[in-house]
């Protein structure tokens, strides 16, 4: 994630430089430190070094690391040839290199050759088995090309290996919820939850999910979510508190006929539409008749 500081910086180099000057290196450096997409900026600037010789000279081992980072932008700008040429020098200077492995197997993708990328993506982890970072482009891979249930046998293999990794258990969630594989997607909504208890986001993601499946049990179990959401937020997260009245309306409709001591308390609902309307009189007041609308059609109120 990068900083507000972090963005001016890059954003003050960036301008610096596309204005004539200087600084082209830092802030290729930069972009490379916080790891964030500036491709056509890079690929302008890197082979302005690179094509140089008495700049390129002048970066003495962080030569090749320029070459890799062109390369990247390049693919990125479809600049095929000019990814190719770069390959090309890594290659000869680095000939059997895993790091440049991966690079020819990004040029393969980027060209549209699918089947021959996976194969050597597949080649470079009989190799080096324990590499994630080839694991991650087969499934960015499977999902390029719409083969969601290859991207899902992917990933539980990866997981497997790697269970630890946060990022890997969010994607298969999603990728589980945009295939209406809901049940599979809040078992992995659980694992990041018991992992990192304190992230709003999985307690969100997971009630909204619990709220889509339905049926008393999941919808009180949602709302237990949505309503630790709100805690871990400071009572500042909107589609929490939207989703208390949600879980509170369809829990009525379900709990009709029941015995009083079986029925939830109306006491959360309120306060959550409490907290809704004051957000909206705060921050959108021409929209407070349709929230007390809406609310009223949930036979909510605060």
């Amino acid at each position: 994630m990068v900083s507000k500081t972090e963005e001016t910086q890059l954003s003050n180099l960036e301008s610096q430089v596309d204005n004539g000057g200087g600084g082209a290196w830092e802030y290729l450096c930069l972009v490379r430190k916080l790891k964030v997409r500036r491709s056509e900026k890079v690929l302008k600037h890197g082979l302005s070094i690179l094509n140089d010789p008495k700049k390129r000279s002048s970066l003495g081992h962080d030569e090749w690391t320029l070459y890799e980072q062109v390369a990247i932008a390049a693919m990125d700008c479809q600049c095929i040839d000019v990814a190719k040429d770069c390959i090309k020098i890594l290659q000869k200077r680095f000939p059997g290199s895993k790091r440049v492995g991966r690079l020819e197997a990004l040029l393969l993708e980027a060209m549209g050759s699918w089947e021959e990328a996976d194969n050597a993506y597949s080649s470079l982890l009989e190799d080096h088995p324990l590499d994630q970072a080839i694991h991650k482009r087969r499934v960015a891979l499977a999902k390029a090309q719409g083969n969601m249930s290859g991207a899902i046998e992917l990933l539980n293999k990866y997981l497997e290996i790697f269970m630890a990794d946060h990022d890997a258990w969010r994607e298969l969630a999603e990728i589980y919820a945009s295939l209406q594989m809901y049940k599979q997607a809040a078992f992995c909504y659980e694992e990041l939850i018991l992992s990192q208890p304190m992230v709003p986001q999985y307690h969100l993601a997971y009630a909204d999910v619990l709220y889509t499946i339905g049926g008393l049990e999941n919808l009180q179990n949602a709302k237990k979510y949505y309503a630790s959401t709100i805690d871990l937020t400071g009572g500042k997260n909107t589609r929490a508190l939207f989703g208390i009245c949600l879980c509170s309306s369809a829990m009525g409709q379900l709990s009709k006929g029941r015995n009083k001591d079986e029925k939830e308390s109306p006491e959360l609902q309120s306060l959550a539409a409490t907290a809704l309307e004051r957000d909206y009189k705060q921050r959108a007041p021409d929209k407070l008749s349709l929230l007390t609308t809406a609310l009223k059609s949930l036979k909510v109120s605060s």
